[in-house]
């Protein structure tokens, strides 16, 4: 009977005593999540031990806010085009906080990226200052002589593994009121300069590089205040689109990031009191202006190699803005 009963097939078509395929599948995907929760679990722990490491030095650390585990860009170097204030520091600080080694690059305010290397040396990180004026003769050429000249002084090679194209400026004005200085400033600063930078930057990037240009919402929403600059970052969203296609094989993403009215210097006036920050937050599905931080981490992602096969994209980061 035991030897009948061996042999005889289940009405599902599996013999008894031996384990169904479809709970060997359910076991072995428990299993991973089981993995996977654990390798969780370890995630959470750094998290919470750089909250309280933050926490007992009375401040809170870059790492300790963001909540991340030094190290995923370990060995990478990147340079932040405006990075000392605004979106462009937050970007900075969460590069590095990540583990790269971040050039600082600013036009005219060195006080503000030195706070910021400051701030990122505090941290644990590395970075340096790069002063490098955009849209000017020899604009190019200057910053990468600056960054080679600074990862030199750091005892590194003179390579480069991500581009942040960040810096940028408005100059308001409806279609009545734009110059032709003010547009060839625009488009200088907004779309010139990031394609030559990666044009020159190319022969230092590594396979497997990221650029990332930062756009804006305007591109999406009209903005009739804003002309110029909007026509400028449009331009600038053209040049991801197309550096994509062109620089796929070597494995290098490029992609851009449209925030929305973000507080930051730039956009003071719209947050400088708060019925104005109140009608900018409206915009938002959340009800709340952008912080920095909020595109920095969107940022980060596309830096990182979880973002290898998202490339050609703009990544609205408006939080909403327009829906």
């Amino acid at each position: 009977m035991a030897r009948r009963l061996a042999g005889r097939k289940t009405a599902r078509g599996h013999s008894p005593g031996r384990e169904n395929p479809a709970s060997m599948t359910l076991n072995r995907v428990c299993g991973f999540f089981k993995g996977y929760s654990r390798a969780g679990d370890r995630v959470v722990a750094v998290r919470d031990a750089a909250r309280e490491t933050g926490r007992r030095r009375g401040r809170t650390s870059a790492t300790a806010q963001l909540g991340v585990a030094m190290g995923t860009l370990k060995d990478r170097t990147a340079l932040v085009t405006g990075g000392g204030r605004g979106i462009g520091r937050a970007i900075a600080r969460r590069l590095a906080a990540d583990g790269a080694l971040v050039a600082v690059h600013y036009g005219s305010d060195g006080s503000s990226a030195r706070e910021t290397v400051a701030m990122i040396t505090g941290d644990g990180g590395r970075a340096f200052p790069l002063r490098g004026p955009l849209g000017v003769p020899d604009d190019v050429r200057t910053v990468y002589e600056r960054l080679d000249a600074g990862l030199n002084g750091l005892g590194e090679p003179a390579v480069l593994d991500i581009l942040v194209n960040n810096a940028g400026f408005n100059v308001r004005g409806g279609v009545t009121e734009v110059t032709p200085q003010d547009f060839d400033r625009l488009m200088a600063v907004h779309a010139k300069a990031p394609l030559f930078l990666v044009q020159e930057g190319l022969g230092r990037m590594r396979d497997g590089g990221r650029i990332i240009n930062i756009s804006s919402a305007a591109t999406r929403v009209a903005l009739p205040s804003s002309l110029a600059y909007s026509m400028a970052k449009g331009a600038l969203e053209a040049l991801t689109r197309t550096l994509a296609k062109e620089l796929g094989p070597r494995q290098i993403t490029v992609n851009s990031v449209a925030p929305g009215f973000v507080r930051t210097d730039m956009n003071r006036q719209r947050w400088a009191t708060a019925e104005a920050e109140a009608v900018h937050a409206a915009y938002s599905v959340f009800d709340r202006m952008g912080r920095p931080a909020d595109i920095a981490d969107v940022v980060a992602f596309l830096a990182s190699a979880d973002s290898r096969w998202v490339t050609g994209q703009c990544i609205d980061a408006s939080g909403g803005t327009g829906l």
